[in-house]
């Protein structure tokens, strides 16, 4: 399960959803924050931004690589690079955000920041299927979305996730994911926020 041109969409992007045709620079990826940060995030307390944020100190205070942290930050960047409105699971629509973030961030970042993000729904397939309990944490928007997703992972998918190199940072990525939801806690402004997101984005090494 290698990131591969064969296991991602191409940057001129395969779905009816793609709001934009992207220029590949960090700069356009603050500015989608900037200006789509504010959605809500479907079912939860908080916006984009926040969640984004709060999985960036999550993975920062478990001291896990920079590029880790960049990728708990930009995992859902996907979901802002649609013209999908409110709960697009309602629908019966999965906007594949992980693939769509993936894409973006292996030309700007390389695998080891965008193979977490392309990994942390098949880790969400993956912890239902081996830890039954987890599914029961599950928010409604996330139930609806295993089901689009492709359920529970079967016994060789399984063994496929476990053998990827970046398996582990999935599940670290997927924790964070599930915990960041937290009403309250962002930083003092969104201005700050993307400061603090663009000086990592620096300090990370880009794709050559």
């Amino acid at each position: 399960m290698e990131f591969s041109p064969t296991r991602h969409l191409p940057f001129i992007f395969q779905t009816d959803h793609v709001a934009m045709t992207l220029t590949l620079t960090p700069e356009v990826i603050l500015e989608l924050l900037r200006t789509k940060g504010e959605i809500a995030y479907a079912g939860e307390p908080i916006n984009q931004i926040e969640h984004a944020w709060q999985c960036g100190q999550l993975a920062r205070n478990a001291g896990v690589s920079e590029a880790l942290q960049l990728a708990s930050w930009l995992h859902d960047i996907g979901h802002l690079m649609t013209d999908l409105t409110g709960s697009p699971t309602e629908r019966g629509i999965d906007d594949v955000h992980e693939l769509l973030g993936a894409d973006l961030l292996f030309r700007l970042w390389g695998a080891p920041v965008a193979e977490p993000v392309r990994l942390h729904v098949a880790a969400k397939r993956y912890l239902v299927a081996t830890q039954p309990a987890y599914r029961e944490s599950l928010s409604a928007d996330s139930e609806r979305s295993l089901v689009l997703q492709g359920g529970p992972m079967s016994a060789e998918e399984c063994l496929q996730f476990e053998s990827s190199e970046y398996a582990l940072a999935a599940r670290q990525l997927r924790s964070w994911d599930d915990i960041g939801k937290k009403a309250g806690w962002f930083a003092p402004t969104a201005d700050q926020a993307l400061e603090e997101l663009a000086a990592l984005m620096g300090r990370v090494g880009r794709a050559g």
